[in-house]
């Protein structure tokens, strides 16, 4: 299973479409096996969705989401967990372990300089 992680450098970021970069996990019995971080290749609507599913990615977790990325995740199947903060690593153990539940964050203005709602 592969996880993907919105971050700014190991910290998990408040927006899935501005963060830094993508810090991505691959797990294998409920332990993290493998990890690499790849740079965000830019904030266009519809791209940074596809783009990790091309890389394989089965969960996206970050702090909040607009909900346009949501639908494509969700047509992609790929599960969404926003809500998350702290460190990027320790989110994942979280989600792996059964512990890191999404609140549901959703980011309803494109330019929301920190607004995300539950």
């Amino acid at each position: 299973m592969k996880i993907a992680v919105a971050s700014e450098g190991e910290i998990v970021t408040e927006h899935f479409g501005h963060c830094e970069s993508f810090s991505i996990f691959e797990a294998e019995n409920n332990k993290i096996v493998k990890s690499e971080t790849i740079a965000n290749p830019g904030h266009k609507p519809g791209f940074l969705p596809n783009f990790l599913n091309d890389r394989g990615v089965n969960v996206i977790i970050a702090g909040g989401m607009g909900s346009g990325a949501i639908e494509i995740f969700d047509e992609k199947g790929i599960e969404v967990v926003t809500g998350a903060k702290g460190n990027a690593k320790v989110a994942v153990e979280q989600y792996i372990s059964g512990t890191l539940k999404s609140t549901g964050s959703v980011c309803h203005e494109h330019q929301h300089h920190d607004e995300c709602e539950n």
